[in-house]
Formats: C-alpha cells, structure tokens, sequence
C-alpha cells in the first residue's frame, strides 16, 4: 500500500500560501480557503483566516438523521460557493470535525484536491497569525462542477449499501465512537436517544467524545502521526488489507478516521452515513 500524499497542512504552509510565497506541494491551478462550520456563522464574522469563506454544514447535510443531501442539491451547494472539482479546496474548523466531514464530502462528490488545516482554528491562532472580522467575501458562483456528481460514490455509502457490503468476505465495519458509546453506556448524543453500536462492528479506539478523540491527536489539537493510529487499530484487527467501513454517530468522526486511513494509503475505506443514528431507528432495528 503506498500512502497517499497528507491532507494536513500547517499554518504557516497556509500563511505562506495566502502571501503568495513558495510552498511544497503547491496546489495547482486555483485554490480556495474555507472554514466550515454548523451554526457558527456568528463566530465566523467574529473572526476568521483571512479570505476564508464560510460554510455550514446545514447546507450539505439533510434532516432527520444529517446525512448527505441529494447529489442535485449538493451540486448546488458547492457552485454556489464557487468550487469546481478541479479547485484545491482548504478547510478548516474549530476544535471538532466539521471540516473532515465536508472534506469527504467533497472528495465524495468530485473535488480532486482537499487539504485540511491540521490543529483547525486554533493552531492559526496559536501561530499569531493575522485573522479578520466580517461577512464572507462576495463568491462568484461556478456554472459548471466539471465532473460527474458523485464521482467517487463508493466513498459514502447508505445503510442498503452498507449492508450489502457487509456480506462480502474481508469487509470490516469500525466505530469511530468513544468506549462509553460502543459498549452501549451513552449514546453520545443529546438527539439519539438509543445505545449500544452495530453489531459485529470493531471499536476503532476512538477515546474521548463527540466532539474530539482524543487518541488520534497530539497535545497541541494536531494528527498523530497516522502510522501510531493505525498501531492502535491493528490492536482490534482493524488493517488495510480489509474492506474497512468507517462510522460514528452522523458521519463526522468517521471522515477523520478515513483521511487517516487515506494517508496510511488504504486502498478500499468507505464511510457509512448514517452511522448510529441511522441504524438505531426503531423501524431500523426491528428489522
């Protein structure tokens, strides 16, 4: 398995990048920046990197159990925020995984090159680096994707699919959530009111909670090196020579875990949805 280049970049990469200095692994062609969030578009106009757009998370996501909108919709969504699927895309978030979870998102749906800003918003604030305060910059919109949506639909399955899957041979399910929500002590959600996790999936070592795992992240709020997750994964039997199937509570957690897998150069991960909320549906689960 040969790794895939990282999709983390540093803040003083994107500092660089911003001043039009010299940078390694310069993204080709046309690049944009924006910082993704759910409902924070008031902390994003309190301050952010500047030139960073905004987008939430509300848009790419649909009700009742926040799974990815339709393809039409998302195709929208991004022409709307002026992204093509030949543009070098760059996230970040502050302090969970949203920017992961729009980063497949958009992988899913054709982008060819995302990066993601490692330690989020406070990294850049840790740096000292300039930030500013205000709307989000006027975006012309695209006219055309440039590419078939989705182009890469393996990446994010639906619970069919899902299950589907699960019957082939060397295919491995794995819960990025923490212990207490895997061995069915809380859900982990004020919204799901269900416990316990799907079965036969295999705990991916995801300690902490909803909002940060802290197993995968150094002291600072940055990835470890993926290599020392994958140790910890291989403690469960979770490998690369696997068919592996990320997934969390919504989708969010999982994403981080298959960029991690991506890095390690993991030819065949997916991400299931729907994750628990999904599958704990009481029409789900009497089935």
């Amino acid at each position: 398995m040969t790794p895939a280049p990282s999709p983390w970049v540093c803040a003083t990469w994107l500092a660089d990048l911003l001043q039009h200095r010299p940078v390694t692994a310069t993204p080709e062609g046309e690049w944009r920046l924006l910082e993704v969030g759910c409902d924070a578009e008031h902390l994003y106009r309190a301050g952010h990197i500047p030139g960073a757009d905004y987008i939430d998370t509300r848009e790419v996501e649909s009700l009742p159990l926040w799974n990815v909108v339709e393809p039409d919709q998302l195709r929208k969504v991004l022409l709307n925020h002026g992204l093509r699927a030949d543009i070098t895309v760059v996230l970040y978030s502050r302090g969970n995984y949203a920017a992961e979870r729009l980063a497949h998102i958009l992988l899913y749906a054709g982008v060819c090159d995302v990066r993601l800003l490692d330690g989020g918003w406070q990294s850049w604030l840790h740096v000292g680096f300039a930030w500013q305060t205000g709307a989000a910059p006027g975006i012309k919109p695209q006219m055309d994707f440039g590419a078939r949506l989705p182009a890469q639909p393996a990446l994010l399955l639906n619970m069919e699919q899902t299950q589907q899957r699960l019957t082939q041979p060397g295919t491995v399910l794995v819960s990025i959530r923490s212990w207490p929500e895997f061995s069915g002590r809380a859900s982990g959600y004020d919204y799901i009111a269900a416990t316990g996790d799907i079965p036969g999936a295999r705990w991916g070592q995801a300690a902490g909670d909803s909002q940060f795992i802290t197993n995968f992240h150094n002291a600072d709020g940055t990835v470890r090196n993926p290599s020392e997750i994958a140790a910890l994964w291989q403690q469960q039997h979770i490998t690369g020579d696997k068919r592996v199937i990320f997934y969390c509570g919504t989708g969010w957690r999982a994403s981080f875990a298959f960029f991690i897998a991506r890095a390690l150069g993991w030819p065949d991960i997916a991400v299931y949805d729907g994750g628990w909320f999904e599958w704990s549906q009481p029409i789900i689960g009497t089935q």
